[in-house]
């Protein structure tokens, strides 16, 4: 999957990223350059699934990422640890707010 188009479910990333967004995530960024702090990143949890996340710190090598959400008590590296970064499945590329309610 080189492009996808997602729709963010939650409140992880608010108020940049809300419940209802669409976000279309893309693997071509890291094809020319490495993962970088403040990458709002997409990956795969073995135990919370499909995440989105803002990219915080690297490990030495560069093989691990810790990830945070901007809202306290956010399920993320505090949580979890860092991620192999084998695991990120792309960095937000354009982001689509929902529509506002009427």
């Amino acid at each position: 999957m080189i492009l996808n188009l997602l729709k963010v479910s939650g409140d992880s990333l608010v108020p940049v990223y809300q419940d209802g967004d669409f976000v279309l995530v893309s693997r071509i960024p890291y094809l020319f350059a490495a993962i970088r702090p403040g990458d709002v990143v997409v990956f795969r949890h073995e135990r919370y699934g499909t995440l989105i996340k803002m990219v915080e710190s690297l490990g030495v090598r560069g093989d691990e990422v810790n990830v945070v959400g901007t809202v306290p008590g956010s399920v993320d590296s505090t949580r979890f640890g860092p991620i192999p970064a084998r695991k990120v499945l792309g960095k937000v590329i354009w982001h689509i707010r929902r529509p506002a309610a009427s």
